[in-house]
């Protein structure tokens, strides 16, 4: 029989999962809804009709198909420029002897503690001087690395045995055919996880292109479902609806490849 205190912890865990999905659930229910049974009271969970014309409409009110291309294209790129420019650098500071390596990798942790605000104008700056502005190289080179991936990615390539490398350059491996053929292939749960984390944050990245982005034809998800939001006067029912179809793909890689995030965390949490 369970105790006491088992039996209080399950308790607080399905509190904390309560409060976790019951915004989803008001923004499924909401999508569904008519804008008059948006504001009754009390909140009527389950909508009295299902309007699904809400998506459809809601999706046609602006070229959500556009934004939605433009997002795909953008964290896609982001997240393989990430895995070649991270994994290159973890493979360095995991397998390379040099003067200065600690110091380096030193300076690469300490980036992790600058707020990210912190960064946005001066980088603005840089962009603007070369004329990246507006474009999606403005998008996507800013974040083409990543001081987690490298850290992450790093402490994955340390556990990849030294006798290993050593036997592949007797072999007469390159460096490069080393990298790619025995790093790269061990290193793919790694290289999945990490996957998975540059593709979300940058899937709901929002302050970024909203300083780089001027033309409609470049805005990514966010800053359509944010102009949708300020443009008409609030269609409560539509808007939810758009926003659950921009998370969707989210969520779908999310559930197809749960062991890769708990790979991640694990992975993150490892000292070397």
């Amino acid at each position: 029989m369970p105790s006491a205190g088992m039996i209080l912890v399950h308790v607080l865990l399905l509190a904390g999962v309560v409060v976790m999905i019951t915004p989803f659930v008001y923004m499924i229910s909401t999508s569904f809804k008519t804008m008059n049974d948006v504001f009754t009271v009390p909140v009527q969970w389950i909508p009295r009709t299902l309007e699904w014309h809400n998506f459809v409409d809601g999706w046609q009110a602006q070229p959500f198909g556009r934004y939605f291309f433009n997002s795909v294209f953008v964290a896609t790129a982001v997240t393989m420029l990430n895995l070649i420019t991270c994994s290159l650098a973890a493979y360095s500071f995991a397998k390379f002897r040099y003067v200065f390596r600690g110091l380096f990798f030193s300076l690469v942790l300490m980036t992790l503690m600058v707020p990210y605000v912190a960064l946005i104008v001066p980088l603005f700056l840089v962009v603007r001087d070369l004329g990246w502005v507006n474009s999606y190289v403005g998008l996507i080179v800013p974040a083409g690395t990543s001081a987690f991936g490298i850290f992450l990615l790093r402490q994955h390539m340390l556990s990849i045995p030294d006798e290993l490398l050593a036997s592949a350059r007797i072999d007469g491996a390159s460096e490069p055919r080393i990298y790619w053929q025995v790093i790269l292939p061990l290193s793919r749960n790694a290289l999945s996880a990490l996957a998975i984390f540059i593709f979300t944050w940058n899937w709901d990245s929002f302050l970024w292109p909203l300083l780089v982005v001027q033309s409609e034809s470049l805005r990514t998800l966010p800053l359509g479902i944010a102009s949708f939001n300020s443009s008409y006067s609030t269609n409560y029912p539509e808007l939810m609806a758009v926003a659950l179809l921009a998370m969707l793909p989210v969520l779908t890689l999310f559930l197809l490849m749960q062991r890769n995030f708990i790979e991640a965390m694990t992975l993150s949490g490892v000292k070397g």
